[in-house]
């Protein structure tokens, strides 16, 4: 199936995008040449020198030609929590899909890699100024519960993702997985400064920033309203006396938080709204691959 956004739009509901997606990743994945990327060595890593010789697992050997150590149950299992922006922000959309729309769709794809690995997967859902929680675990029904909290989420209220993440931080046992989705677009300057902070906690922290194309290149060119889908300002501009300042600031803020990000050592995605999402997941799968 061809996962660009326009076919993604066509499937209704969370469920079918995700599991789309999810399906469109194990694809890419069984294609790779680089066999630690593959869901299937979630509970194995290639041998390194030091690693105790008696746990090498032989039967991997014999499949790829390469040596691998099996992981006990202990140092598999995650627990992770995905942090989904649904501030109003989120529903702006210039395409096929919102936003929001993509987040929730990335969100249910990982959940379900998650699970088919047994690994817990949670949400934290940041909608109309509140917080909606489904704690992390990882069987089918709670798979399941997820998915469909996250299709019934519409996009409300302000972004307040400095609250949201100095709740995790209270919540959350130390050396968790957190994944932030969410267009970043919060007035309050601490805010992203906050959310890296849960990486100081031991947490392995990972940000997907969502975007639409239009923000990216501001293609208006007649008298535009201008309205702030967080609050009640309005304006009415020019588009062509603004855009080339708008672009200027608007990827000064994509740099800084790109550095941000690195100098933290948190995973940073900047993903388009109509990018071909198992594509992106991909990207981000082999990314952290490399690292280790």
């Amino acid at each position: 199936m061809l996962l660009d956004a326009q076919t993604l739009a066509r499937l209704k509901g969370v469920k079918l995008r995700a599991r789309a997606v999810m399906e469109g990743v194990l694809s890419g994945l069984h294609k790779s040449p680089h066999q630690g990327q593959s869901v299937e060595f979630a509970e194995h890593k290639e041998y390194a020198p030091g690693d105790e010789l008696r746990h090498l697992d032989w039967k991997a050997y014999g499949k790829f030609d390469k040596y691998y150590v099996k992981r006990f149950e202990h140092e598999t299992n995650l627990r992770a929590v995905m942090v989904v922006d649904a501030s109003a922000s989120m529903g702006y959309q210039s395409g096929a899909l919102s936003k929001l729309e993509v987040a929730t769709t990335l969100a249910g794809a990982l959940s379900y890699l998650l699970v088919r690995q047994q690994d817990a997967a949670g949400l934290a859902l940041l909608t109309g100024g509140k917080w909606k929680d489904v704690p992390p675990r990882a069987s089918a029904g709670h798979l399941n519960v997820l998915l469909d909290t996250l299709d019934a989420t519409a996009a409300g209220g302000t972004t307040d993702l400095g609250s949201a993440a100095d709740h995790l931080a209270e919540v959350l046992p130390r050396r968790s997985t957190v994944i932030v989705l969410s267009d970043l677009l919060d007035e309050k300057q601490d805010a992203l400064k906050r959310v890296l902070a849960l990486r100081q906690r031991k947490n392995d922290v990972s940000l997907f920033h969502v975007v639409d194309p239009a923000e990216l290149t501001f293609p208006f060119d007649d008298p535009t309203l201008f309205m702030d889908m967080e609050g009640e300002g309005r304006i009415e501009v020019n588009p062509r006396e603004i855009k080339e300042s708008y672009l200027e600031e608007f990827h000064a803020f994509l740099a800084n938080v790109k550095a941000s990000c690195a100098e933290a050592d948190v995973d940073y995605e900047l993903v388009r709204t109509d990018e071909k999402l198992d594509d992106v997941l991909l990207r981000y799968l082999a990314r952290r691959g490399r690292r280790g």
